[in-house]
């Protein structure tokens, strides 16, 4: 639904401030962005790595479609990637999470700035061939590709279990 128009470099800036304030344990901050202006051209690579990596019998023509042409409307594209600490006794997953925590502030101050957003890990993004590209080290992670940009229409997302089931209160 995005429009192909261009976010500020400085909301963008804004948007990855707001993620170093994600909590983190030990303060290892794992967060690291690597920031796309130019979403085509990182579709365009992982189209291509989805072909080179895809044997014929499974590749599929509408997956390599779908990720060459995924950003061509997008402002942006942020790779969140979690960068392990030297810090052994904080677990992997702890890390993981503050990079989670970094990534929903920075979709709540998109949406705050009536930018759209997406999160993503489809196509080749947890494979090893885009651990390679991406030169993570054997404990880091990628933990999200965000396309961002701005939409004409803004449609309320919906959840499939109300509230009420998922508390419990005591």
């Amino acid at each position: 639904m995005m429009n192909g128009n261009k976010i500020p470099p400085d909301q963008i800036k804004s948007l990855l401030e707001l993620a170093n304030w994600a909590p983190t344990h030990g303060f290892t901050e794992p967060w690291r962005f690597v920031v796309y202006a130019n979403p085509p051209e990182f579709c365009q690579q992982h189209a291509e790595m989805y072909r080179q990596n895809t044997g014929p019998e499974s590749f599929v023509e509408a997956v390599y479609d779908k990720l060459f042409h995924q950003g061509d409307k997008a402002s942006h594209v942020i790779i969140a990637l979690m960068k392990r600490g030297d810090l052994p006794k904080i677990p992997v997953i702890e890390e993981i999470e503050a990079v989670s925590c970094a990534i929903q502030n920075i979709l709540l101050g998109a949406t705050a700035l009536g930018i759209a957003s997406f999160w993503s890990t489809g196509g080749m993004a947890l494979k090893p061939p885009m651990r390679a590209f991406l030169h993570l080290g054997a404990e880091d992670h990628l933990v999200g590709v965000l396309y961002l940009g701005y939409a004409d229409e803004h449609p309320m997302g919906s959840r499939l279990i109300p509230i009420e089931e998922k508390i419990k209160w005591i």
